[in-house]
Protein backbone atom coordinates (compact mmCIF):
# COMPACT_ATOMS: atom_id res chain seq x y z
CA UNK A 1 0.00 0.00 0.00
CA UNK A 2 1.09 3.36 -0.40
CA UNK A 3 3.05 5.58 2.22
CA UNK A 4 0.61 8.33 1.35
CA UNK A 5 -2.03 6.17 3.30
CA UNK A 6 -3.05 7.05 6.83
CA UNK A 7 -5.41 4.83 8.94
CA UNK A 8 -8.90 6.62 10.14
CA UNK A 9 -11.67 5.01 12.80
CA UNK A 10 -15.12 5.57 11.26
CA UNK A 11 -18.65 4.20 11.44
CA UNK A 12 -20.30 3.09 7.30
CA UNK A 13 -23.31 4.71 6.39
CA UNK A 14 -25.63 4.64 3.60
CA UNK A 15 -24.48 2.89 0.33
CA UNK A 16 -23.42 4.96 -2.44
CA UNK A 17 -23.82 4.27 -6.06
CA UNK A 18 -20.15 2.50 -7.60
CA UNK A 19 -19.41 0.20 -5.06
CA UNK A 20 -18.82 2.88 -1.97
CA UNK A 21 -20.15 2.98 1.53
CA UNK A 22 -20.24 6.53 2.91
CA UNK A 23 -18.35 7.67 6.16
CA UNK A 24 -17.49 11.09 7.61
CA UNK A 25 -14.36 12.14 9.64
CA UNK A 26 -14.49 16.05 10.93
CA UNK A 27 -16.75 16.87 8.59
CA UNK A 28 -15.07 15.37 5.53
CA UNK A 29 -16.94 12.71 3.16
CA UNK A 30 -15.35 9.40 2.61
CA UNK A 31 -16.23 7.09 -0.44
CA UNK A 32 -15.14 3.60 1.66
CA UNK A 33 -15.09 0.21 -0.45
CA UNK A 34 -15.23 -2.78 1.00
CA UNK A 35 -17.41 -2.22 3.96
CA UNK A 36 -21.18 -2.86 4.87
CA UNK A 37 -23.25 -0.18 6.36
CA UNK A 38 -22.94 0.29 10.01
CA UNK A 39 -20.07 -1.16 10.29
CA UNK A 40 -17.28 0.29 12.54
CA UNK A 41 -14.16 -0.41 10.61
CA UNK A 42 -10.76 1.00 10.19
CA UNK A 43 -10.10 2.67 6.89
CA UNK A 44 -6.61 3.31 4.70
CA UNK A 45 -7.52 7.05 2.99
CA UNK A 46 -6.98 7.63 -0.05
CA UNK A 47 -7.23 10.14 -2.54
CA UNK A 48 -6.78 12.89 0.18
CA UNK A 49 -5.87 16.50 0.41
CA UNK A 50 -7.32 19.57 2.33
CA UNK A 51 -8.08 20.44 -1.18
CA UNK A 52 -10.10 17.79 -2.16
CA UNK A 53 -14.20 17.55 -1.92
CA UNK A 54 -14.24 14.00 -0.59
CA UNK A 55 -11.65 10.87 0.27
CA UNK A 56 -11.40 7.48 -0.65
CA UNK A 57 -10.60 4.71 1.51
CA UNK A 58 -10.39 0.42 1.58
CA UNK A 59 -11.56 -1.10 4.65
CA UNK A 60 -9.06 -2.79 6.48
CA UNK A 61 -10.22 -3.66 9.77
CA UNK A 62 -13.74 -4.31 10.95
CA UNK A 63 -14.15 -3.69 14.49
CA UNK A 64 -17.96 -4.18 14.82
CA UNK A 65 -18.82 -6.59 11.90
CA UNK A 66 -22.82 -6.09 9.98
CA UNK A 67 -24.37 -9.50 10.62
CA UNK A 68 -24.27 -9.98 6.36
CA UNK A 69 -20.37 -10.27 6.23
CA UNK A 70 -19.06 -13.17 5.44
CA UNK A 71 -15.56 -14.87 4.33
CA UNK A 72 -14.90 -13.12 0.85
CA UNK A 73 -14.63 -16.08 -1.44
CA UNK A 74 -11.36 -14.25 -3.69
CA UNK A 75 -8.39 -13.58 -1.40
CA UNK A 76 -6.88 -11.26 -4.09
CA UNK A 77 -9.93 -9.42 -4.03
CA UNK A 78 -10.34 -9.05 -0.16
CA UNK A 79 -9.59 -6.14 1.55
CA UNK A 80 -8.60 -7.44 4.55
CA UNK A 81 -6.33 -10.13 3.42
CA UNK A 82 -4.57 -7.74 0.82
CA UNK A 83 -3.92 -5.64 3.37
CA UNK A 84 -2.45 -8.17 5.76
CA UNK A 85 -0.14 -8.20 2.59
CA UNK A 86 0.44 -4.72 2.10
CA UNK A 87 -0.80 -4.43 -0.93
CA UNK A 88 -4.00 -3.16 -2.58
CA UNK A 89 -7.19 -5.85 -3.59
CA UNK A 90 -7.97 -5.99 -7.36
CA UNK A 91 -11.11 -4.82 -8.67
CA UNK A 92 -14.27 -7.06 -9.73
CA UNK A 93 -15.90 -8.30 -6.99
CA UNK A 94 -16.05 -5.33 -4.26
CA UNK A 95 -18.95 -6.99 -2.38
CA UNK A 96 -17.52 -10.52 -2.28
CA UNK A 97 -17.33 -9.99 1.84
CA UNK A 98 -21.32 -9.68 1.57
CA UNK A 99 -24.62 -12.32 1.70
CA UNK A 100 -26.32 -12.13 -2.00
CA UNK A 101 -28.95 -11.29 -0.27
CA UNK A 102 -27.36 -8.18 1.73
CA UNK A 103 -25.54 -7.58 -1.69
CA UNK A 104 -29.23 -7.20 -3.47
CA UNK A 105 -30.60 -5.25 -0.70
CA UNK A 106 -28.12 -2.76 -1.05
CA UNK A 107 -28.20 -2.36 -5.31
CA UNK A 108 -31.86 -2.06 -4.65
CA UNK A 109 -31.22 0.62 -1.68
CA UNK A 110 -29.12 2.44 -4.52
CA UNK A 111 -31.03 1.85 -7.16
CA UNK A 112 -33.52 3.67 -5.57
CA UNK A 113 -31.51 6.97 -4.38
CA UNK A 114 -30.44 7.15 -7.54
CA UNK A 115 -33.59 7.44 -9.67
CA UNK A 116 -35.22 9.83 -6.80
CA UNK A 117 -31.96 12.30 -6.75
CA UNK A 118 -31.06 12.39 -10.59
CA UNK A 119 -34.49 11.62 -11.80
CA UNK A 120 -37.05 12.85 -9.39
CA UNK A 121 -39.01 9.56 -9.37
CA UNK A 122 -39.82 7.30 -6.42
CA UNK A 123 -39.91 4.44 -8.26
CA UNK A 124 -42.42 2.26 -5.86
CA UNK A 125 -44.97 3.80 -7.83
CA UNK A 126 -43.59 2.41 -10.98
CA UNK A 127 -43.78 -1.42 -9.54
CA UNK A 128 -40.31 -1.52 -8.41
CA UNK A 129 -39.65 -3.89 -5.00
CA UNK A 130 -36.54 -5.24 -4.99
CA UNK A 131 -33.21 -6.18 -7.18
CA UNK A 132 -34.08 -10.35 -7.96
CA UNK A 133 -31.50 -12.52 -9.37
CA UNK A 134 -31.97 -13.90 -12.89
CA UNK A 135 -34.10 -17.42 -12.78
CA UNK A 136 -31.34 -19.96 -12.76
CA UNK A 137 -28.27 -18.20 -11.24
CA UNK A 138 -25.86 -20.36 -9.07
CA UNK A 139 -26.62 -19.76 -5.51
CA UNK A 140 -22.79 -19.46 -4.85
CA UNK A 141 -23.12 -16.37 -7.46
CA UNK A 142 -19.75 -17.61 -9.03
CA UNK A 143 -19.24 -18.74 -12.47
CA UNK A 144 -21.26 -16.29 -14.34
CA UNK A 145 -18.63 -13.96 -16.50
CA UNK A 146 -18.70 -15.52 -19.83
CA UNK A 147 -16.38 -12.83 -20.96
CA UNK A 148 -13.15 -11.74 -18.86
CA UNK A 149 -10.06 -9.63 -19.35
CA UNK A 150 -6.70 -9.67 -18.13
CA UNK A 151 -3.65 -7.64 -17.69
CA UNK A 152 -0.31 -8.78 -18.73
CA UNK A 153 1.99 -7.39 -15.88
CA UNK A 154 5.95 -6.56 -16.61
CA UNK A 155 7.23 -9.88 -16.01
CA UNK A 156 4.73 -11.28 -18.23
CA UNK A 157 2.09 -12.72 -15.51
CA UNK A 158 -1.21 -12.95 -15.68
CA UNK A 159 -2.58 -9.81 -13.44
CA UNK A 160 -5.18 -7.97 -12.74
CA UNK A 161 -5.58 -3.77 -11.48
CA UNK A 162 -7.02 -2.44 -8.33
CA UNK A 163 -9.64 -0.47 -8.16
CA UNK A 164 -8.56 3.34 -9.60
CA UNK A 165 -4.65 2.41 -9.74
CA UNK A 166 -2.46 1.32 -12.77
CA UNK A 167 -0.51 -1.06 -10.73
CA UNK A 168 -0.94 -4.69 -11.66
CA UNK A 169 -1.62 -8.01 -9.43
CA UNK A 170 -0.52 -11.11 -10.55
CA UNK A 171 -3.82 -13.81 -10.78
CA UNK A 172 -4.24 -17.40 -11.07
CA UNK A 173 -7.79 -17.81 -11.42
CA UNK A 174 -10.97 -15.38 -11.17
CA UNK A 175 -13.78 -17.05 -9.26
CA UNK A 176 -16.41 -15.06 -11.33
CA UNK A 177 -15.39 -16.07 -14.14
CA UNK A 178 -16.64 -19.57 -16.43
CA UNK A 179 -15.31 -22.55 -15.48
CA UNK A 180 -13.94 -23.20 -19.17
CA UNK A 181 -11.97 -20.15 -18.99
CA UNK A 182 -10.15 -21.04 -15.42
CA UNK A 183 -9.41 -24.16 -17.44
CA UNK A 184 -7.15 -22.87 -19.65
CA UNK A 185 -4.91 -21.86 -16.61
CA UNK A 186 -3.71 -18.59 -19.00
CA UNK A 187 -1.12 -18.07 -15.89
CA UNK A 188 0.97 -20.64 -17.03
CA UNK A 189 1.25 -19.16 -20.83
CA UNK A 190 4.49 -17.18 -21.88
CA UNK A 191 2.65 -14.34 -21.96
CA UNK A 192 5.82 -11.61 -22.33
CA UNK A 193 4.76 -9.24 -25.09
CA UNK A 194 1.22 -9.38 -24.50
CA UNK A 195 -0.34 -6.18 -22.72
CA UNK A 196 -4.07 -7.76 -22.18
CA UNK A 197 -5.96 -10.80 -22.75
CA UNK A 198 -9.73 -11.02 -23.53
CA UNK A 199 -11.46 -14.82 -23.20
CA UNK A 200 -14.93 -15.40 -23.94
CA UNK A 201 -16.81 -18.84 -23.87
CA UNK A 202 -20.08 -19.32 -26.44
CA UNK A 203 -23.11 -20.83 -25.65
CA UNK A 204 -24.06 -21.74 -29.76
CA UNK A 205 -24.79 -24.98 -31.88
CA UNK A 206 -20.89 -25.37 -31.53
CA UNK A 207 -19.88 -24.44 -28.05
CA UNK A 208 -16.28 -22.97 -28.04
CA UNK A 209 -13.61 -20.66 -26.17
CA UNK A 210 -12.01 -17.72 -28.00
CA UNK A 211 -8.59 -16.21 -26.65
CA UNK A 212 -7.54 -13.08 -28.11
CA UNK A 213 -4.23 -11.95 -27.40
CA UNK A 214 -3.49 -7.79 -27.39
CA UNK A 215 0.38 -7.80 -28.48
CA UNK A 216 2.02 -4.58 -27.02
CA UNK A 217 4.52 -4.54 -29.45
CA UNK A 218 7.78 -4.90 -27.78
CA UNK A 219 7.97 -8.87 -28.43
CA UNK A 220 7.61 -9.81 -31.90
CA UNK A 221 5.19 -12.93 -32.36
CA UNK A 222 4.58 -13.34 -28.70
CA UNK A 223 0.94 -14.29 -29.38
CA UNK A 224 1.35 -16.97 -31.60
CA UNK A 225 4.06 -18.65 -29.04
CA UNK A 226 1.03 -18.12 -26.03
CA UNK A 227 -1.21 -19.59 -28.41
CA UNK A 228 0.27 -23.09 -28.86
CA UNK A 229 0.55 -23.43 -25.28
CA UNK A 230 -3.58 -23.53 -25.26
CA UNK A 231 -5.40 -26.75 -24.66
CA UNK A 232 -6.72 -28.05 -27.73
CA UNK A 233 -9.91 -27.22 -29.45
CA UNK A 234 -9.67 -23.58 -28.19
CA UNK A 235 -9.50 -20.46 -30.85
CA UNK A 236 -7.17 -17.64 -30.35
CA UNK A 237 -6.60 -14.72 -32.38
CA UNK A 238 -4.56 -11.58 -31.73
CA UNK A 239 -5.23 -8.20 -32.06
CA UNK A 240 -3.20 -5.30 -32.95
CA UNK A 241 -4.69 -2.02 -32.17
CA UNK A 242 -4.18 1.22 -33.54
CA UNK A 243 -6.17 3.46 -31.93
CA UNK A 244 -8.42 1.54 -31.25
CA UNK A 245 -9.98 -2.30 -31.21
CA UNK A 246 -11.85 -4.72 -33.85
CA UNK A 247 -15.24 -4.26 -32.81
CA UNK A 248 -14.85 -0.52 -33.38
CA UNK A 249 -12.71 -1.35 -37.30
CA UNK A 250 -9.57 0.04 -36.13
CA UNK A 251 -7.64 -2.51 -35.03
CA UNK A 252 -6.57 -5.66 -37.56
CA UNK A 253 -7.70 -9.14 -35.71
CA UNK A 254 -5.04 -11.80 -36.97
CA UNK A 255 -6.29 -15.70 -36.43
CA UNK A 256 -4.06 -17.54 -35.07
CA UNK A 257 -6.04 -20.91 -34.44
CA UNK A 258 -9.74 -22.15 -34.76
CA UNK A 259 -11.78 -19.14 -35.58
CA UNK A 260 -11.76 -15.29 -34.80
CA UNK A 261 -15.79 -15.31 -33.65
CA UNK A 262 -17.76 -17.77 -31.40
CA UNK A 263 -21.39 -18.48 -31.61
CA UNK A 264 -23.76 -17.75 -29.43
CA UNK A 265 -27.25 -19.60 -28.87
CA UNK A 266 -30.21 -17.73 -27.50
CA UNK A 267 -33.96 -19.04 -27.51
CA UNK A 268 -33.14 -21.42 -30.21
CA UNK A 269 -31.03 -18.81 -32.79
CA UNK A 270 -27.60 -18.59 -33.03
CA UNK A 271 -25.67 -15.12 -33.06
CA UNK A 272 -22.01 -14.40 -34.17
CA UNK A 273 -19.39 -12.40 -32.13
CA UNK A 274 -16.30 -11.31 -33.80
CA UNK A 275 -12.95 -10.92 -31.71
CA UNK A 276 -13.86 -8.39 -28.75
CA UNK A 277 -17.51 -7.77 -29.87
CA UNK A 278 -20.35 -6.68 -27.51
CA UNK A 279 -22.55 -9.73 -25.93
CA UNK A 280 -24.22 -9.81 -23.01
CA UNK A 281 -21.59 -10.89 -20.20
CA UNK A 282 -23.53 -12.82 -17.16
CA UNK A 283 -24.48 -16.76 -18.85
CA UNK A 284 -27.93 -16.09 -17.95
CA UNK A 285 -28.19 -12.51 -19.74
CA UNK A 286 -28.70 -12.77 -23.21
CA UNK A 287 -32.07 -15.37 -22.45
CA UNK A 288 -33.22 -13.20 -19.44
CA UNK A 289 -32.85 -9.87 -21.38
CA UNK A 290 -34.75 -10.93 -24.78
CA UNK A 291 -37.91 -12.24 -22.49
CA UNK A 292 -38.26 -9.02 -21.15
CA UNK A 293 -38.15 -6.76 -24.01
CA UNK A 294 -40.39 -8.78 -26.12
CA UNK A 295 -42.66 -8.93 -23.13
CA UNK A 296 -42.81 -5.27 -23.02
CA UNK A 297 -42.90 -4.40 -26.32
CA UNK A 298 -45.17 -7.59 -27.37
CA UNK A 299 -44.24 -6.71 -30.86
CA UNK A 300 -46.92 -7.60 -33.70
CA UNK A 301 -46.81 -8.60 -37.83
CA UNK A 302 -46.33 -5.27 -39.70
CA UNK A 303 -44.89 -3.13 -36.89
CA UNK A 304 -41.57 -0.77 -37.55
CA UNK A 305 -39.67 -0.71 -34.44
CA UNK A 306 -35.70 0.48 -34.11
CA UNK A 307 -33.03 -0.91 -31.98
CA UNK A 308 -30.54 1.08 -30.73
CA UNK A 309 -26.87 0.54 -29.64
CA UNK A 310 -28.08 -3.09 -31.11
CA UNK A 311 -24.73 -4.80 -31.03
CA UNK A 312 -24.72 -7.83 -32.62
CA UNK A 313 -28.35 -8.14 -33.03
CA UNK A 314 -29.28 -9.74 -29.96
CA UNK A 315 -32.75 -7.88 -29.89
CA UNK A 316 -33.25 -7.37 -33.51
CA UNK A 317 -33.07 -10.88 -34.74
CA UNK A 318 -36.24 -11.91 -32.71
CA UNK A 319 -37.44 -8.78 -33.51
CA UNK A 320 -37.60 -9.02 -36.99
CA UNK A 321 -39.24 -12.07 -36.87
CA UNK A 322 -42.20 -11.28 -35.13
CA UNK A 323 -42.86 -7.93 -36.98
CA UNK A 324 -42.50 -10.31 -40.59
CA UNK A 325 -41.89 -9.14 -44.37
CA UNK A 326 -44.17 -6.43 -43.96
CA UNK A 327 -42.42 -4.97 -40.84
CA UNK A 328 -39.52 -3.01 -40.26
CA UNK A 329 -36.52 -3.42 -37.55
CA UNK A 330 -34.37 -0.67 -37.69
CA UNK A 331 -30.83 -2.28 -36.07
CA UNK A 332 -28.50 0.46 -34.90
CA UNK A 333 -24.90 -0.01 -33.75
CA UNK A 334 -21.75 2.51 -33.85
CA UNK A 335 -18.99 0.29 -34.04
CA UNK A 336 -18.20 -1.09 -37.51
CA UNK A 337 -17.02 -4.71 -36.43
CA UNK A 338 -19.99 -5.26 -34.14
CA UNK A 339 -22.33 -3.56 -37.24
CA UNK A 340 -20.80 -6.46 -39.15
CA UNK A 341 -21.81 -8.86 -37.09
CA UNK A 342 -25.07 -8.10 -37.17
CA UNK A 343 -25.26 -7.99 -40.58
CA UNK A 344 -24.48 -12.17 -40.55
CA UNK A 345 -26.83 -12.58 -37.76
CA UNK A 346 -29.97 -10.68 -39.56
CA UNK A 347 -29.09 -11.98 -42.73
CA UNK A 348 -32.20 -14.13 -43.20
CA UNK A 349 -34.25 -11.05 -42.19
CA UNK A 350 -34.97 -8.79 -45.25
CA UNK A 351 -36.99 -6.84 -42.84
CA UNK A 352 -33.76 -5.51 -41.03
CA UNK A 353 -31.91 -2.58 -41.89
CA UNK A 354 -29.07 -2.68 -40.36
CA UNK A 355 -27.39 0.76 -40.07
CA UNK A 356 -23.95 1.93 -38.88
CA UNK A 357 -23.35 5.22 -37.28
CA UNK A 358 -24.32 7.51 -33.98
CA UNK A 359 -27.18 6.47 -32.86
CA UNK A 360 -28.85 10.06 -32.52
CA UNK A 361 -27.79 10.80 -35.72
CA UNK A 362 -28.50 8.00 -37.99
CA UNK A 363 -32.37 7.19 -36.68
CA UNK A 364 -33.23 10.53 -37.79
CA UNK A 365 -31.38 9.90 -41.26
CA UNK A 366 -33.18 6.39 -41.46
CA UNK A 367 -36.48 7.53 -40.44
CA UNK A 368 -36.22 10.32 -42.86
CA UNK A 369 -35.29 8.89 -45.68
CA UNK A 370 -37.91 6.15 -45.56
CA UNK A 371 -40.40 8.84 -44.31
CA UNK A 372 -41.64 6.54 -41.78
CA UNK A 373 -42.66 6.70 -38.45
CA UNK A 374 -41.57 3.76 -35.30
CA UNK A 375 -43.88 1.99 -33.37
CA UNK A 376 -41.49 1.08 -30.67
CA UNK A 377 -37.95 1.28 -29.61
CA UNK A 378 -35.92 -0.87 -28.12
CA UNK A 379 -32.01 0.14 -26.77
CA UNK A 380 -29.31 -1.22 -24.67
CA UNK A 381 -26.43 1.80 -24.44
CA UNK A 382 -23.44 1.85 -22.50
CA UNK A 383 -22.79 3.08 -19.41
CA UNK A 384 -22.97 6.57 -19.75
CA UNK A 385 -26.90 5.96 -21.36
CA UNK A 386 -28.41 7.06 -24.05
CA UNK A 387 -28.17 11.30 -23.96
CA UNK A 388 -30.58 14.18 -24.45
CA UNK A 389 -29.40 14.00 -28.33
CA UNK A 390 -30.46 10.45 -28.65
CA UNK A 391 -33.38 11.31 -26.42
CA UNK A 392 -34.68 13.46 -28.68
CA UNK A 393 -34.48 11.71 -31.48
CA UNK A 394 -36.52 8.67 -29.67
CA UNK A 395 -38.78 11.33 -29.12
CA UNK A 396 -39.23 12.42 -32.57
CA UNK A 397 -39.59 9.00 -34.32
CA UNK A 398 -43.44 8.72 -33.41
CA UNK A 399 -42.72 5.57 -30.99
CA UNK A 400 -45.29 5.15 -28.60
CA UNK A 401 -43.43 2.16 -26.40
CA UNK A 402 -40.10 2.41 -25.58
CA UNK A 403 -37.81 -0.84 -23.46
CA UNK A 404 -34.36 0.68 -22.01
CA UNK A 405 -32.22 -1.33 -20.94
CA UNK A 406 -29.39 -0.17 -18.69
CA UNK A 407 -26.15 -1.36 -16.63
CA UNK A 408 -25.96 1.66 -14.96
CA UNK A 409 -28.61 3.43 -12.30
CA UNK A 410 -27.44 6.88 -12.61
CA UNK A 411 -27.66 7.30 -16.27
CA UNK A 412 -30.94 5.21 -16.35
CA UNK A 413 -32.42 7.73 -13.99
CA UNK A 414 -30.75 11.00 -16.23
CA UNK A 415 -32.86 9.43 -19.40
CA UNK A 416 -35.63 8.68 -17.51
CA UNK A 417 -36.04 12.31 -16.41
CA UNK A 418 -35.83 12.90 -20.00
CA UNK A 419 -38.32 10.53 -21.37
CA UNK A 420 -40.70 11.44 -18.88
CA UNK A 421 -40.26 15.27 -19.59
CA UNK A 422 -40.45 14.42 -23.24
CA UNK A 423 -43.86 12.95 -22.66
CA UNK A 424 -43.13 9.32 -21.37
CA UNK A 425 -44.40 8.02 -18.77
CA UNK A 426 -42.37 5.27 -16.90
CA UNK A 427 -44.94 2.31 -16.55
CA UNK A 428 -43.30 -1.06 -15.24
CA UNK A 429 -39.50 -0.98 -14.27
CA UNK A 430 -37.28 -4.26 -13.11
CA UNK A 431 -33.39 -4.78 -11.77
CA UNK A 432 -31.88 -8.26 -12.30
CA UNK A 433 -29.04 -8.87 -10.64
CA UNK A 434 -26.66 -9.75 -13.52
CA UNK A 435 -23.37 -9.37 -12.16
CA UNK A 436 -23.35 -11.11 -8.02
CA UNK A 437 -20.04 -9.95 -6.35
CA UNK A 438 -20.45 -6.33 -7.88
CA UNK A 439 -21.93 -3.33 -7.37
CA UNK A 440 -23.73 -3.74 -11.16
CA UNK A 441 -26.89 -4.02 -11.78
CA UNK A 442 -29.43 -4.62 -15.25
CA UNK A 443 -32.45 -2.16 -15.54
CA UNK A 444 -35.23 -2.97 -17.72
CA UNK A 445 -37.83 -0.34 -17.82
CA UNK A 446 -40.50 0.07 -19.77
CA UNK A 447 -41.80 3.95 -21.24
CA UNK A 448 -45.04 4.29 -22.67
CA UNK A 449 -46.19 7.95 -24.71
CA UNK A 450 -48.92 10.01 -22.23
Amino acid sequence: MSTQEHILKVRLDAPAHGGHTVARHEGRVIFVRHGIPGELVSVAVRDEGEKARFWRGDVVEVHEASEHRVPHFWSQADSLQAASRGVLPVGGAEFGHISLDAQRGIKGQIFVEQMQRLGGIDVAEHGFTEVRAPEGEAADGLGWRTRTAFAVDSKGRLAMSPFRSNDLVPVHDMPLAHARINELELWKLPLAGIGRIEVAVGSGGEPGVLVLFIEDGTVAGAAGRAAKRLPEGISAAALTQVGGSAADGRGALQRLRGRTWLSESVAGRDYRITGEGFWQIHRLAPEALVQRVMGQLAPAYGERIADLYAGAGLFSAPLAQAVGDDGMVLSIEGAPGTSKDALKNLREFPQAVISQGRVEKTLSKELNTRKAKLDSIVLDPPRTGAGKAAVSAMVRSGAKKISYVSCDPASFARDTADLMASGFRLDQVEVLDLYPHTHHMETVGMFVRR
